[in-house]
């Protein structure tokens, strides 16, 4: 079986995919879980955009043959600037309640402005251009099924982010011109974004199969049993 390579979205790392990572190999999976620059727990903030691109180059490069990407949350419009230039390792990219922008946008320009405001001052006065983490947020609008416990694990492991992934306008011509196997796992209990709307965003990439599991934003961390069920049909699609 072929190797699954796991990545995390905005405040998340490797550590996240945990027990996904876990369930994966009990089925004969290889997995490999990525941590982005800037959001590894004694990492430096001072990253830019093309360091994630440049990171998942160099990793899907690594490998000795294709692989299966899971992208879940900001990690979309990473994965739309990082695919074309290594597209010959990937075989299948599988996006979970993924942001996948339009040629030329950010992630921020579709933020509303009393929220990416918010962020952006936090981010100054730490100091370091990395937007903290906000437990009311995590709690209110992306583990939102959580038991207590997991919350607390999850607020264990979730770092300050480094803004730069919010503010910075993608090229997705690149990406749109691919011919590349594309999944949506769409997790039914998020309310992180209105509703449909991470439907709607792989959506615009053409027709392609949506499979869909009861689990918040953090289903992943929060559900791996119910989410992990979901991600292994969407690699036999």
């Amino acid at each position: 079986m072929g190797k699954i390579i796991l990545v995390h979205g905005a405040w998340h790392n490797g550590r996240c995919w945990k027990e996904v990572s876990k369930l994966l190999e009990k089925e004969g999976y290889e997995t490999k879980a990525l941590t982005l620059p800037g959001n590894g727990e004694n990492d430096s903030k001072d990253v830019t955009y093309d360091d994630y691109v440049d990171y998942i180059v160099r990793e899907l490069n690594a490998e000795e043959e294709k692989a299966v990407v899971v992208a879940h949350s900001s990690a979309g419009h990473v994965m739309q600037m990082a695919i074309p230039k290594v597209h010959s390792k990937v075989e299948k990219i599988i996006f979970n309640n993924a942001w996948i922008l339009p040629h030329g946008k950010s992630q921020f320009d579709f933020v509303p402005d009393e929220i990416k405001n918010v962020m952006r001052e936090e981010a100054r006065k730490g100091g370091t251009g990395a937007i903290p983490i906000d437990p009311g947020f995590v709690r209110g609008m992306l583990a939102t099924q959580a038991s207590e416990e997991s919350f607390n694990a999850l607020m264990d492991i979730l770092v300050t982010q480094p803004l730069v992934i919010m503010e910075t306008p993608i090229n997705a011509r690149d990406f749109e011109a691919l011919d590349i196997p594309k999944v949506l796992l769409y997790c039914t209990k998020d309310v992180s974004v209105p509703p449909g709307a991470f439907v709607g965003m792989f959506k615009a990439l053409g027709d392609n199969p949506i499979l869909e599991v009861e689990c918040d934003h953090e289903g992943l961390f929060t559900n791996p049993g119910v989410y992990t069920k979901g991600l292994l049909e969407c690699i036999k699609m």
